[in-house]
C-alpha cells in the first residue's frame, strides 16, 4: 500500500465551521478515510476530521506561504521600534 501523507488524526478541541464541499471531493475523503484507517489497522476515520490535519500539512510544506510568512514577520520587525 502507498504511504499516505496524513498519519493518525489528534484529538483537538474544535471549533466549528460550516463548508460545502463538491461532492467529488467529500467522496475522495471517504475513500481517503477507508485507506487511512487500512494503513493503521483501524476503522475508517470521520471523513470529515481529515480536512484540519489535511490543510496543516498543506500549508506546513506550502514553500510559497513560508516565503511570505518570512517576509511579512520580517517586515513587521522593521516597523517597530
Amino acid at each position: 500500500m502507498a504511504k499516505l501523507k496524513l498519519g493518525p488524526i489528534a484529538d483537538q478541541k474544535p471549533v466549528k465551521v460550516s463548508v460545502e464541499l463538491p461532492a467529488t471531493l467529500h467522496r475522495d475523503l471517504v475513500a481517503y478515510a477507508e485507506a487511512l484507517g487500512r494503513e493503521s489497522g483501524r476503522e475508517a476515520v470521520d471523513p470529515i476530521r481529515l480536512i484540519v490535519p489535511m490543510l496543516e500539512r498543506f500549508i506546513a510544506t506550502d514553500r510559497g506561504f513560508a516565503k511570505f510568512r518570512r517576509g511579512a514577520s520580517h517586515a513587521g520587525a522593521m516597523g517597530k521600534s
